[in-house]
């Protein structure tokens, strides 16, 4: 479609971020000579060399206007657990902990870390070690907002946007994800819905985004990182659609931790909520059109899948 950015827009994209990254970190009173750029999809991540600060500039993103809310709480949230001695990427402590904006980006900056090339992630191991991550985010003092993770305000507004979208999702598709939405979203918006619907499951302060995927492997350990959409909520959003050799590991995690074992019940909520997101993404494949082939799995599986998750 007309509306798809091409590559050269996308590749303008990419250098205003950096230019924001440098000029932000500059104005700080960081030396910066040699930017370099660490990953580019969601978010453009610019080293900021040879200071070791990393900034991650998000790009492709819904028009809400709480990201800076949301990049304070990431910011609280690993700064605790740096401090309680928690394995995370930390705020960088050479400029204030706070979101900067610049250029029309916000952004945050984080401690360099080397990264260890080449190995291969072993998600059934990180799934274990998201128990302990767990474990840790338990005591937590600060306020999160329960299940912001799920983002109910872009799956609704997106699942509306792609009514006009025929080019991104077959209407019958469409038809099936906003009945699903219907039937979920009130267990997703309301904390008091949800303890009526699971009696008895706990909620404390979860990463939000699929840890066991966002555990970056340094030099000699493995650390947790991006904690976009951490929020309160139950430890099931975390291993959502990882499958059962995860949800295996995390439970013998949860057993060395004293926690309690994941819900089959939650793990289907969570699952059936997952799965009507990653349709509301298609809303974003204008911004970035390389997702309309990443997420072309997603969807036939989610077509395999029971009606949300079979608790209709």
């Amino acid at each position: 479609m007309a509306d798809f950015l091409t590559a050269q827009q996308i590749s303008r994209r990419t250098s205003a971020a950096v230019d924001a990254a440098v000029g932000a970190g500059r104005d700080l009173g960081l030396t910066v000579t040699d930017a370099a750029v660490l990953h580019d999809l969601f978010s453009v991540v610019v080293h900021l060399a040879p200071s070791p600060v990393v900034v991650r500039v998000p790009t492709v993103l819904p028009p809400l206007d709480s990201q800076g809310q949301r990049q304070q709480a990431e910011l609280d949230v690993t700064q605790w657990l740096a401090d309680q001695g928690t394995p995370v990427i930390p705020p960088s402590p050479l400029v204030p902990r706070e979101p900067v904006q610049r250029g029309g980006f916000s952004m945050t900056f984080w401690q360099y870390v080397e990264e260890e090339r080449g190995k291969e992630p072993d998600y059934v191991a990180n799934s274990e070690m998201v128990a302990d991550l767990h474990a840790a985010m338990r005591a937590y003092p600060g306020r999160l907002s329960f299940l912001s993770a799920a983002e109910p305000r872009f799956v609704t507004d997106s699942l509306a946007l792609l009514e006009r979208r025929p080019d991104l999702i077959d209407p019958s598709d469409l038809d099936r994800a906003r009945r699903e939405w219907a039937v979920l979203e009130p267990l997703v918006r309301s904390r008091s819905a949800f303890e009526e619907a699971f009696p008895g499951i706990d909620l404390q302060p979860i990463h939000g985004d699929s840890p066991s995927v966002n555990i970056f492997s340094a030099v000699g350990r493995k650390l947790y990182a991006d904690f976009e959409l951490v929020s309160l909520g139950p430890v099931e959003w975390d291993l959502a659609a990882l499958g059962p050799a995860c949800e295996a590991a995390y439970d013998r995690g949860a057993r060395r931790n004293g926690m309690r074992p994941l819900n089959e019940d939650v793990l289907r909520f969570v699952n059936a909520v997952g799965m009507v997101r990653a349709v509301a993404v298609l809303s974003l494949v204008p911004q970035l059109p390389v997702l309309l082939d990443y997420m072309k799995p997603a969807i036939d599986q989610w077509r395999a899948t029971p009606f949300a998750g079979g608790m209709a």
